[in-house]
Order: C-alpha cells, then sequence, then structure tokens
C-alpha cells in the first residue's frame, strides 16, 4: 500500500471466535502495523479486547440480528461511513453485507467508500446469499468458492473475483514442531492410555457434516489390524444438537470401541494434540469453503488424510495429494489412512499458504480498489 493513510472498516455479525473473526482481527492488526486506520464494526464478543490491543477501533452495532428491526442500522452506517471518512467497507456476512450494502448505495457516488466483500463458506444459493458477490471486488477463500460464484451467480464479474486463500502463521506453526515437555506430562496424565499408542485425530465441532459416523467406522476396521492404535475425537458439543452427539457415543459404545476412541471435548491446544497425533482426518460429508484444521497439520509436518472435495481437496492436491480420498469412499478410506500409519516419513510440500501471504494479498486488493481513483474528499484532521 502507498504513503496514503486508509480507513478500512470491516463489518461481521461478532467477535466471539471463530475463522472469520480470526481473518478479521488479523486483517486489523496489519492495518495497524502498516500505518492504516482500522475499524472494525460488530455486535462485540470476546476478542474485543484483542482487537483493540492490537491498535484498532470497534464499533458495537447488532449488525448480525436478524430482524426487520435491524435496517434501522442502515441510516446510522451511512452517517459512519461519512462521519469516519471511510475508504474501504469490507463486509464478511451476509446480515452485515446487507446492511453495508444499502448504506453504501445511498451515498453519493462520489462521497462512497469502495465495497469489497468475502465469500467465506458455501452459503444456500438464493436472494439473501447473493449480496455475497455484490462488491466491487469480491474475496473467495478457495477456488472452489471462485467456482460456487461463478456457477450459481452469473451477474457476478469473473474479473472482480480474487482468490485469497486462508493462510496460517508458520511461527505459530512451524514444521516439525513437538509439544514441550510440561504439556505432553499433563495430558498423558489426563489420558495414560494414549501413551505408546498410534494416534490418529479428527478435530471438529460435534456437528452431522464433520463425517464423525465415517471416522468411527474407520476407526473399527483399523482396530482389527493395529491393535495399538487409539482414535481423538476433538471438538465440543453443538448444544442445538446434543443428541447427535449422545448417538455418536452409543455407537462407539456398540461398537466396543470405548478403550480405542476418546472424546476430548473443546480443547484449546489444537497444535499439541496435531503434535502428538501420527494422522489427522478431515472427513466432511459436505465440501468445505477451505480447511483450515487441514492446513495447520500439514504445516506441522503431520500428514493428513481427507475427503478429495472444496477446499481440503485444494490443500491436499497442492501439499500432500497422497492423503486425498474419494469422497465417502469407507474402502479408500481405510486403505489410505492404513498405508499412511504403516509407511514414513511422508513427504509435505512447503505450505504456500501463509498468514502473511493472505495479509498481503488482502491489502493489496485495498490499495487498488482505495486508488482505482482520485481520493473525492480531502483526509481533513487525518494523519
Amino acid at each position: 500500500m502507498d504513503e496514503r493513510r486508509l480507513t478500512v472498516l470491516q463489518i461481521l455479525p461478532a467477535l466471539e471466535g471463530g475463522g472469520v473473526e480470526r481473518g478479521t482481527l488479523e486483517v486489523a492488526t496489519e492495518l495497524v502495523r502498516r500505518g492504516h486506520r482500522a475499524i472494525v464494526v460488530s455486535g462485540g464478543g470476546g476478542m474485543v479486547p484483542e482487537l483493540r490491543r492490537a491498535g484498532a477501533e470497534h464499533i458495537k452495532l447488532p449488525v448480525g440480528r436478524k430482524s426487520l428491526l435491524s435496517l434501522r442500522h442502515v441510516g446510522r452506517l451511512r452517517r459512519l461511513f461519512r462521519r469516519e471518512q471511510v475508504d474501504i467497507v469490507h463486509a464478511r456476512s451476509r446480515l452485515p453485507a446487507w446492511l453495508a450494502f444499502l448504506a453504501w448505495r445511498g451515498m453519493k457516488k462520489s462521497a462512497r467508500p469502495r465495497f469489497i466483500t468475502t465469500v467465506h463458506g458455501f452459503y444456500s444459493v438464493k436472494r439473501y446469499s447473493a449480496i455475497m458477490t455484490r462488491g466491487e471486488r469480491v474475496i473467495a477463500v478457495s477456488d472452489a468458492i471462485r467456482r460456487y460464484i461463478t456457477d450459481n451467480y452469473p451477474k457476478a464479474r469473473a474479473e472482480d473475483i480474487v482468490v485469497i486463500p486462508r493462510g496460517v502463521d508458520p511461527k505459530f506453526f512451524p514444521r516439525g514442531y513437538r509439544p514441550p515437555s510440561g504439556w505432553q506430562a499433563s495430558w498423558y496424565a489426563q489420558y495414560p492410555s494414549l501413551l505408546e499408542k498410534r494416534i490418529i485425530t479428527l478435530p471438529g465441532r460435534l456437528t452431522r457434516l464433520k463425517g464423525h459416523g465415517d471416522f468411527i467406522d474407520l476407526v473399527a476396521r483399523l482396530c482389527q489390524d493395529l491393535p495399538d492404535l487409539h482414535a481423538l475425537i476433538v471438538g465440543g458439543e453443538d448444544p442445538r444438537r446434543r443428541a447427535y452427539a449422545q448417538a455418536l457415543r452409543e455407537k462407539v459404545n456398540a461398537l466396543g470401541l470405548d478403550d480405542a476412541i476418546t472424546f476430548t471435548g473443546q480443547r484449546n491446544d489444537i497444535r499439541e494434540i496435531y503434535g502428538i497425533s501420527n494422522l489427522v482426518l478431515s472427513l466432511s460429508t459436505q465440501p468445505e469453503s477451505f480447511g483450515r484444521t487441514v492446513l495447520e497439520a500439514l504445516a506441522l509436518g503431520v500428514p493428513v488424510a481427507g475427503y478429495d472435495h472444496g477446499g481440503v481437496g485444494e490443500i491436499l492436491a497442492r501439499l500432500f495429494p497422497q492423503g486425498r480420498v474419494p469422497p465417502g469412499d469407507g474402502d479408500a478410506l481405510y486403505e489410505t489412512v492404513k498405508r499412511l500409519l504403516s509407511t514414513g516419513p511422508h513427504e509435505i510440500g512447503e505450505n504456500p499458504f501463509t498468514l502473511q501471504a493472505m495479509l498481503d494479498s488482502t491489502l493489496s486488493v485495498y490499495d487498488a480498489l482505495a486508488h482505482e481513483r482520485p481520493p473525492m474528499r480531502a483526509k481533513a484532521g487525518k494523519k
């Protein structure tokens, strides 16, 4: 970006945690680091203090509340864009995008900020979702998302779509990472039966789309050949789907796998769990937009087997093609996992999906769009 200081406003429902929220924080932090002004509009949440410590500003508005009353925020957002002389509005979720778009569209063209959206997922195809393709630039988080946009929204101009994959920080996910001895001592004190076992891990919240049933069936077959195998299901329960979580536990019990599968619940040390795993799996029954858990494990040098679709398939094709499995093919999954567990070490490609690459590309989009035309107003009072 050039020397002109930009004001970039990102808008999303809340800052409670998750991939979209983390990316918002990362971009805001990088903007501040480069001398720009970063504003985030959301309903608030636990990540707000971290955002402010990074030097960004937070404006609390309940822009994620699905109610007709939310339309009252359109005027507030329009006044906010004018008052703060915003250069870029970056919408990251559908309802906030609609509110921001209506506010933006109601401004004089000469006074409008530039409008950007990011398509983070495979939204249901309908007019409500189409707003995410209305940006002057539309960021797609993978080639699979770019295809989803062009296949389903013909009004979206291909030249306005920019693919910017998510990224991980190699400083936090270094190749060859091993958890510190203190962590390992605590872990094995909690799970002593895991000592000297071959560990396979399925990370992901306990929802039907994550493929836990396929994982349990896989473990039942593998245990017949690999008596030293132990499987981890790492993820919290969805409060709205407790019956599903209970059904998984009942299936494990019915198959006699209580000693072979551990439900860890939600954990904040997933990096360390990857580090003691021999193999990580991704078995989502529907394509994922990117596949961050796959990238995190591969960045550490831990092999991954996953269904070859969506963003997961793209990452595996680039970094670890031998881990690709046809979606839903239980026999191919069994053969692939057994082979990966029985051979090694495995060669994993150099990771191009870094956090800095994502940040550089995102800020380049801001820069190019902000300077596509001369600024229409003086930046009075802004240093």
